[in-house]
């Protein structure tokens, strides 16, 4: 069986969570398929990111999206009704290279991850199609809207308006949809919003597994460092969260460590702060962390972080924002907590409890192999496109 996926970026390396989710499914789902995996790339991707994905897949296509088409499509994205990210990644020419592969190919199903591909083969009907909402990315917006900076608040709160239009229309145009958790799935505003399967992110429990190193910090985050809810988070970290758990520990250290840190996060950089940028192996600055701490404030979806920190055995103190997704239980495997207070406090009984950060470790890794590995993630996709 032929699956044809189609793929807004090119998914290696391993920087951002929409590719985290697309390298891991195709991974999955080449081992029942033959899989053609087409990526758009408007980041100039390395040969060798397209070789490894070569191992991988039955082929591998890459068209590259020129910069300043992509700016042309913003500016005529002001006056039309679908929202900015899908005008960032169409392209005539690009449009034309997939359906001359799809022509070529004559796949059994489409699989598109993420509504930003969608207008690329929408009106093709005499093949299955699945859509991969991966987040309700209107709530994202909604969210980012409120806590940007003053000048960007109109443009955020605009793409939300699109964005909710969108993807209740474009959930017509295919067969078949999957989103990242049920959170996710109530906030696609389609009467037939229950009809989408929840496929939820997994992560790989035999790389990230315990691992014993000094631990210089007392508290870690990590991300991509230019992703609006990240960059939020980092900034109530190192500003409200630290110097709270400081009056109780007043030697506490906070890593940030993720790729593509913008200046807000570079700014956070002091002696009691270190911000890494990207780093080779985001075990070690998993395990250097006594708590892993992601009081996510705005954002959707199931945050991987919290997966590969607890499937590492490391103590994480998160939101409730981040926890519907997650479905942890607060105390057990996870401590949830509602403010900056709350998830200081909640940083600080860690911290004077070894005993506890242990327990509640080994919990996490207990509750993150029973019920988010890759494979058993990835099984509801499988079904889907094998029996449609």
């Amino acid at each position: 069986m032929n699956v044809f996926v189609l793929s807004s970026r090119v998914p290696y390396p391993l920087e951002k969570g929409d590719k985290l989710r697309i390298y891991h499914q195709i991974r999955q789902l080449s081992q029942h398929f033959k899989v053609t995996l087409c990526c758009l790339d408007a980041d100039n991707t390395s040969q060798e990111a397209i070789d490894h994905l070569k191992t991988i897949c039955h082929r591998v296509e890459v068209i590259p999206l020129p910069k300043w088409k992509i700016l042309f499509r913003m500016a005529f994205a002001t006056v039309s009704t679908r929202p900015f990210q899908c005008h960032y990644f169409l392209q005539r020419k690009a449009r034309r290279r997939v359906h001359e592969l799809i022509n070529e190919i004559k796949p059994d199903h489409l699989y598109c991850q993420l509504i930003r591909v969608t207008e690329y083969v929408k009106h093709i009907h005499h093949i299955p199609k699945t859509l991969d909402y991966m987040d309700a990315f209107n709530k994202g917006m909604e969210r980012q809207s409120k806590t940007s900076k003053w000048y960007l608040r109109p443009i955020w709160h605009l793409e939300a308006r699109k964005l909710v239009k969108y993807e209740n229309l474009i959930f017509d145009y295919f067969e078949h949809h999957t989103i990242i958790s049920e959170q996710d799935q109530k906030l696609i505003y389609h009467p037939h919003r229950k009809q989408i399967k929840v496929v939820p992110n997994g992560v790989d429990i035999e790389f990230f597994t315990p691992k014993k190193v000094n631990k210089e910090f007392d508290m870690v985050f990590t991300g991509n460092m230019s992703y609006p809810p990240n960059v939020d988070t980092a900034v109530e970290l190192a500003t409200r969260i630290l110097p709270m758990v400081k009056e109780e520990f007043p030697q506490a250290r906070l890593l940030i460590a993720g790729a593509r840190p913008n200046s807000r996060v570079k700014a956070l950089q002091s002696k009691d702060v270190k911000v890494t940028g990207w780093v080779d192996d985001i075990r070690e600055a998993y395990a250097s962390g006594q708590v892993f701490a992601a009081p996510m404030r705005i954002g959707t979806g199931l945050q991987n972080k919290l997966l590969e920190a607890m499937s590492m055995g490391i103590p994480c103190v998160t939101s409730s924002l981040a926890n519907n997704a997650l479905h942890a239980i607060d105390e057990k495997q996870v401590f949830v907590a509602g403010n900056p207070y709350d998830q200081a406090a909640a940083i600080v009984r860690l911290l004077h409890s070894a005993p506890e950060r242990s327990e509640l470790g080994q919990n996490g890794r207990r509750f993150v192999e029973d019920n988010y590995s890759w494979k058993a993630a990835t099984t509801e996709l499988i079904d889907i496109i094998r029996n449609y």
